[in-house]
């Protein structure tokens, strides 16, 4: 552990950093429990950092994109930044138009987490804790969250995530890490190569609120589930590609014959003139996937380059966007005595 910086409000950050026997390395920070860096081998064994992001703390202060953060207490949107639970009306913090992204206006992104140094399963981990209190950016109840990072010789990053609750509330929990397999800084990832274990998808609105059908990826561009190039369809004229000026929509994974909590597998990245390829395992029932539609060459990143339109793509495992307000989607409902526990793991390899 480091001191990585301070605050403008004067509170330490500080950073850790994880390696394995591979020497594949993940840096930390405790400020928004963001993942800062992951360097990893191609297939000539030559290290880069494959996750987009800054090189000094004032920077993830500003605006950004969220990168590598942890989002909640709601990750993805919730529509007109308000739900009703039990029979009672919550409003929330309006930060995306009338709706709320990502927990609001100061969400965990935007929190400093206590963090202790972990064993899991023998391996070096870092377990993030935070206390949200009850009506923190509109959301009722006491809120105690704990991130585990944890990284294994196999090259794979877990990360745990729990909470418990004094009070009825809705959680969404995931990592917003931006990767480009080719390495940070290197350009754009319309030339790497997704699959994604799901057959169906979750269209929205102009506002990217969910319209609240759940709709076959078959004969759309959004049909992943053999290995395909992202720039194919990047450009369609598909309406919903049009709307969102590029990928970014939930993918409901398939997950017939596993347990709550156990892992499936989701999604595969593979970026041919590296090798590197990133699988994607979670206990989550979708994936968001966001090619870096809104990067705007306003951000430079650690390398000093800036960061244009998909120069960089997210993988974010989660519950379904605005849940809260669709009965139909999975519940994000979370309820005293009850346990909120999600797993997710990026695995690393070459060709």
């Amino acid at each position: 552990m480091r001191i990585y910086g301070t605050t403008a409000a004067g509170e330490a950050v500080e950073e850790y950093a994880l390696t394995n026997a591979q020497g594949l390395e993940v840096r930390l920070i405790t400020y928004g429990g963001i993942l800062t860096e992951i360097n990893a081998p191609d297939r000539q064994g030559r290290f880069a950092n494959v996750a987009l992001g800054f090189d000094c703390l004032d920077k993830y202060e500003g605006d950004h994109p969220y990168f590598g953060a942890v989002t909640g207490r709601y990750a993805n949107r919730i529509a007109q930044a308000a739900f009703s639970l039990d029979g009672k009306a919550y409003s929330l913090a309006a930060n995306d138009g009338p709706n709320t992204l990502h927990g609001g206006n100061i969400g965990f992104d935007r929190r400093i987490w206590s963090a202790r140094e972990v064993k899991i399963a023998g391996q070096d981990g870092v377990e993030l804790s935070y206390v949200s209190g009850d009506g923190e950016e509109g959301f009722p109840g006491r809120l105690d969250v704990t991130v585990t990072y944890s990284l294994t010789d196999a090259n794979e990053l877990r990360m745990d995530y729990a909470a418990v609750t004094d009070a009825p509330t809705v959680v969404n929990l995931t990592n917003h890490s931006y990767f480009n397999l080719m390495g940070e800084g290197e350009g754009a990832i319309d030339g790497h190569i997704l699959t994604l274990n799901a057959d169906d998808y979750i269209p929205t609105d102009s506002a990217q609120i969910p319209t609240g059908e759940i709709a076959t990826v078959s004969g759309t561009p959004f049909d992943f589930r053999r290995p395909k190039v992202i720039a194919s369809g990047q450009r369609s004229a598909h309406p919903q590609i049009v709307m969102a000026r590029g990928y970014d929509h939930t993918f409901a994974l398939k997950r017939d014959g596993l347990a709550d909590g156990e892992l499936g597998w989701a999604a595969r990245l593979y970026e041919p003139i590296s090798g590197r390829r990133m699988e994607v395992w979670t206990s989550e029932p979708s994936i968001q996937f966001y090619a870096g539609n809104n990067l705007d060459a306003t951000l430079a990143g650690a390398s000093g380059r800036l960061y244009r339109q998909s120069d960089g793509l997210a993988l974010e495992t989660q519950h379904f966007p605005d849940s809260p307000n669709q009965p139909q989607f999975p519940s994000t409902v979370l309820r005293p005595g009850r346990r909120f526990q999600s797993t997710t793991v990026y695995r690393f390899s070459t060709d």
